[in-house]
């Protein structure tokens, strides 16, 4: 499991934050006992949640963003005058209980711009995560799937709690800043700086529980692929046609596992390892990064930088830096200061898509001369800082049809919602002496980025919640054809993962393409040959052919 953040670049841009997947359920648990093949419990009994299926959307124009789905403006029409429309679908909380509480689930929608004869049906959206507001994200890059709206309605939503879907809640900003600044997130001292970090995973789970204890049971991918096919059917659809990309690839994978009969036409971009636990991740991750830098630093040679005579250089330049600042922090010209983990949240962003190099290439040039404000900003935009916000614990039905509670915080609950669903899904929980034991793993994946990822696998100490298990199930026997798109250069979700999810989901099941590109995902790079693969898949139903391959366009240039 990736413990790094996992998105598209545009919901990078959107969301300015880095992400991670959580991977779970590699085996029937005890939260399918009784069910059927797909998942569910049959239909004759659950006279409740049948009534739930038969529920109409109420659409209505669309707000802006709460401040728990990261606020803003309300969504423009699009170009052709196509107004936003939101609404709220209500699911069981607790499937095992469909008589029982129910769960707002914020949806968002933009109708079709065809006519109605070429009209599929829906196309659902997850950008990434866990935790990033799809009823936040689609309107901002609808621009990029403008092509796709001629057949679909395009739809997206945001997962049980995330944003306005009951979203959770953890330690309040204030808290939680004051808290992290205390703590080193890759700790070297041997001893006070590793129990500072455990103390603070445990700190934020206690309060992830005091605040949000009810839900927290309940948000987890297999409940979002449930409530994804009760979309499905309520948006009137036999099949769901879907697009995941990062986080959004191991819903779809597990959806397809749920219900692989019900797989309409289907896309996973950045695709994520579903036969790694979260340690196997982080450390696929580590390697996968430095790969990423690597290629940074080629680029940066080409450009005659003055961080490095070759690539190494360059990599032993960026981990001298990150070890200084870690011991003494370069001021900035805010009041502010440049530490060691701010450096590797501007570096780690700034891989996510190459848009970025040359701003990360002017900021690593400018703090080697005493300057820290270009990297600064970076790690403050592209990198993640706090969690949580305050209020009640958000689980309890307020009586009112718009999914939300009466009292929205002061800001995205985009970290809390990532901490609960990945310790929903992974049943690992590791020590300190874990992370000690497989560090030498991790400094040679990477010297840079190895000792973070692996610190960062303490993140569900504490959890209240049991996880699920190790590792998703996503074999989907008899589902439809499901397009992989793999980039060879994504340093999230490392280019390996989409050929384990191809075997993964099955013979005939699997078909991958590859981009030779850089940056996190492939479609919003904007490469002409995959985005012509992807509409040609989802508007005609034809797939490439096996094998093929799309060749990324020049790097950037430079400063």
């Amino acid at each position: 499991m990736p413990t790094a953040r996992l998105i598209s670049t545009a919901a990078l841009l959107s969301t300015a934050t880095l992400l991670s997947c959580s991977l779970a359920a590699c085996a029937p648990t005890e939260r399918d006992a009784g069910r059927g093949a797909d998942g569910t419990a049959a239909a004759s009994d659950r006279p409740d949640e049948n009534r739930l299926r038969q529920q109409t959307l109420d659409w209505r124009d669309c707000p802006a963003p709460s401040p728990v789905q990261g606020g803003g403006e309300a969504p423009a029409p699009l170009p052709d005058g196509t107004r936003w429309q939101c609404a709220t679908m209500r699911a069981p909380l607790d499937r095992e209980k469909p008589g029982g509480k129910t769960i707002g689930i914020a949806l968002i929608r933009a109708r079709s711009s065809g006519d109605a004869d070429d009209r599929l049906g829906s196309l659902l959206f997850n950008f990434g995560g866990p935790g990033g507001s799809g009823v936040a994200a689609l309107p901002a890059f609808a621009t990029d799937y403008e092509e796709l709206r001629t057949r679909y309605d395009l739809v997206s939503f945001d997962p049980r709690g995330v944003g306005d879907s009951r979203g959770v809640r953890c330690l309040d900003p204030e808290a939680a800043q004051e808290a992290e600044e205390k703590v080193d997130q890759a700790p070297d001292d041997g001893g006070d700086e590793s129990d500072a970090l455990v103390e603070l995973n445990e700190l934020i789970a206690a309060a992830c529980e005091k605040n949000s204890g009810d839900v927290l049971p309940y948000v987890g991918t297999t409940e979002a692929a449930r409530d994804l096919d009760l979309m499905r059917q309520i948006l009137g659809d036999d099949k769901l046609h879907y697009f995941g990309i990062s986080y959004g690839t191991q819903l779809g994978g597990v959806y397809a596992h749920l219900f692989p009969e019900r797989v309409g036409r289907a896309v996973l971009d950045g695709v994520v390892d579903p036969t790694q636990d979260m340690m196997e991740g982080a450390l696929g991750q580590a390697a996968g990064f430095q790969l990423a830098f690597e290629h940074f630093a080629r680029w940066c040679v080409e450009q005659r930088c003055t961080l490095g005579e070759d690539v190494e250089a360059i990599v032993e330049t960026a981990v001298d830096l990150e070890a200084e600042l870690d011991d003494t922090p370069l001021a900035t010209s805010d009041g502010g200061e440049l530490d060691g983990d701010e450096v590797i949240s501007a570096i780690t962003g700034s891989l996510y898509s190459q848009s970025f190099w040359p701003a990360l290439l002017v900021g690593l040039e400018a703090v080697t001369g005493g300057d820290g404000d270009v990297l600064a900003e970076l790690a403050e935009v592209l990198g993640q800082h706090g969690s949580g916000g305050d209020g009640d614990d958000g689980t309890e039905d307020d009586g009112d049809d718009d999914g939300t509670d009466d009292d929205p915080v002061d800001r995205s609950n985009e970290n809390d919602a990532f901490r609960a669903i990945t310790c929903d899904d992974s049943s690992d929980r590791y020590t300190v002496a874990d992370v000690e034991r497989r560090m030498p793993e991790f400094l040679e994946a990477s010297p840079l980025f190895g000792p973070g990822l692996a610190w960062s696998a303490l993140s569900c100490a504490g959890w209240p919640v049991p996880g699920e298990a190790r590792h998703p199930e996503v074999s989907a026997p008899g589902a439809a054809p499901i397009l992989l798109v793999g980039n060879t250069g994504d340093p999230a979700t490392p280019y390996e993962g989409a050929a384990r999810m191809a075997e993964a989901l099955g013979e005939d099941v699997g078909f991958e393409l590859t981009y030779r590109g850089e940056g996190h995902g492939a479609f919003d790079s904007g490469n002409p040959c995959v985005r012509d693969a992807v509409h040609t898949y989802l508007l005609d139903g034809r797939l490439p052919k096996r094998g093929a391959v799309c060749e990324p366009a020049p790097l950037p240039e430079g400063k």
